[in-house]
């Protein structure tokens, strides 16, 4: 589905993605971990497009399309989807008519009525209380209710490809259970759909076990593995692997 083949990065004159090769097959879980500063969410920025980080080398093919050469809204309609780590709060747009102006762009165009019905089930999904339907987007929202709406976003537009960058960092105990058990349903019920998980700790994947665990450090792949791998890092951290 998504092969990314030698590819290097930069942002200002800093390189951060070094020749990284990967192959993500479709309807696998993968998770990707690495320290601070590996190269993580940059590597999530440009595959979704992110203008401030440049490509110097190698390629990225989504369905054996050349996205490089898409907006970032054309990767978005062909089925890219990026849950941001830190959502961003747009006063004066609701988050019905947010959710159902993207929805209607991806999808064939649903009414008012329908469109509602159809977010009050998913929002049940991650226990999203419905008085969120009419509220600003993310205005005043904590940390947590802010990571559910953007799960709530991958819910209602059900991309082919998710990628989960740190979705996990700023969540209690129990909105962790919350989200990633609702992310696992949804992605039980589109079984072709692929999801990336960035993150730097293993608690996350109590709840989705992942196919494949890459590991980045500095730029580079440096090791990549089954469960166990970040099994391993939960004992060893990443200095010992």
């Amino acid at each position: 589905m998504l092969n990314i083949t030698n590819l290097s990065a930069t942002i200002g004159s800093k390189t951060i993605l070094d020749g990284i090769s990967m192959q993500i097959e479709k309807g696998k879980i993968y998770a990707i971990m690495g320290s601070n500063g590996s190269g993580k969410s940059t590597l999530a920025q440009v595959i979704m497009g992110n203008p401030e980080y440049k490509v110097t080398e190698g390629a990225i093919k989504f369905e054996g399309k050349d996205i490089l050469k898409m907006s970032v809204d054309q990767r978005a309609k062909n089925g890219i989807f990026l849950a941001f780590q830190y959502p961003l709060e747009i006063p004066g747009v609701s988050m019905s008519n947010f959710l159902r102006l993207a929805y209607n762009s991806t999808h064939e165009k649903m009414n008012v009525y329908n469109f509602r019905q159809l977010l009050r089930e998913k929002m049940k999904l991650l226990k999203i209380h419905e008085s969120f339907i009419d509220r600003n987007l993310n205005e005043g929202f904590s940390g947590g209710e802010k990571k559910k709406i953007e799960v709530l976003q991958m819910a209602i537009l059900n991309p082919k490809l998710v990628i989960l960058d740190e979705t996990d960092s700023g969540l209690d105990v129990d909105a962790l259970k919350t989200v990633f058990m609702g992310i696992q349903k949804i992605k039980q019920g589109s079984p072709d759909m692929t999801v990336i998980v960035i993150s730097h700790y293993n608690k996350v994947f109590k709840y989705m076990k992942p196919d494949k665990v890459i590991i980045l450090s500095k730029g580079k792949v440096t090791r990549s593995g089954d469960f166990e791998l970040a099994e391993l890092i939960e004992k060893q951290g990443y200095k010992n692997i």
